[in-house]
C-alpha cells in the first residue's frame, strides 16, 4: 500500500463524508438561490429598462406637444401682429383723410370768407364811388333823398 493508495482513499472518504452530510444540497440549493436572485435583478433590470422606455417616448410626446404648442403660439401671436399692423394702418389712413378734410373744409371756408370781404370792399368802394358820383350829379334836397334812397338799397343787396 503505498501513500497514493491512502490520498486516494482519503478523497473518497471525504466525498462520502460530504454527501453524507449533504453538502451536495446545500450547494445546489445556495447555486439555485443565487440564480433566483439573479433571475430578479435581471427582471428588475428588464421592468426599469421598460419604464425608462415608456417615460421617454412620453418626454418625446410632451416635446412635440410643446413644440407644436410653441409654433401655433407664434402663428397666432403673428397674426395678431399683422391685424394690428393693418388695423394701425387703417387708422394712420382715416386721421390723414379726416385731418384733409378738415383742412379743405378750413381752406373753402376761408376762401368763401374772403370772397365775401373781398365783396363787401367792393360794394363799399362801389357805394362810396356812387355816392360820390350822385352827389356831383344830383344838387339839392330831392337829390340827396335819392342818393341815400339809392345807398339804403346797395346795402341790402349786400346782405
Amino acid at each position: 500500500m503505498d501513500a497514493e493508495f491512502f490520498v486516494a482513499l482519503g478523497f473518497v472518504l471525504f466525498v462520502m463524508l460530504l454527501g453524507y452530510l449533504g453538502v451536495h444540497s446545500k450547494l445546489g440549493a445556495a447555486l439555485d438561490s443565487r440564480i433566483d436572485k439573479i433571475k430578479d435583478e435581471l427582471a428588475e433590470a428588464s421592468r426599469l429598462r421598460a419604464e425608462a422606455q415608456a417615460l421617454m417616448q412620453s418626454f418625446a410626446a410632451k416635446t412635440a406637444e410643446a413644440e407644436a404648442q410653441a409654433a401655433a403660439i407664434l402663428a397666432q401671436a403673428k397674426a395678431e401682429a399683422e391685424a394690428m399692423a393693418k388695423e394701425a394702418q387703417q387708422r394712420l389712413e382715416e386721421y390723414v383723410a379726416r385731418r384733409t378734410k378738415q383742412a379743405q373744409d378750413k381752406i373753402a371756408q376761408a376762401e368763401a370768407q374772403a370772397t365775401a370781404d373781398v365783396r363787401s370792399a367792393a360794394v363799399d368802394a362801389a357805394v362810396k364811388a356812387s355816392e360820390t358820383v350822385l352827389k356831383s350829379t344830383a344838387s339839392g334836397a330831392g337829390g340827396a333823398g335819392f342818393v341815400q334812397q339809392g345807398i339804403a338799397s346797395v346795402k341790402t343787396l349786400m346782405n
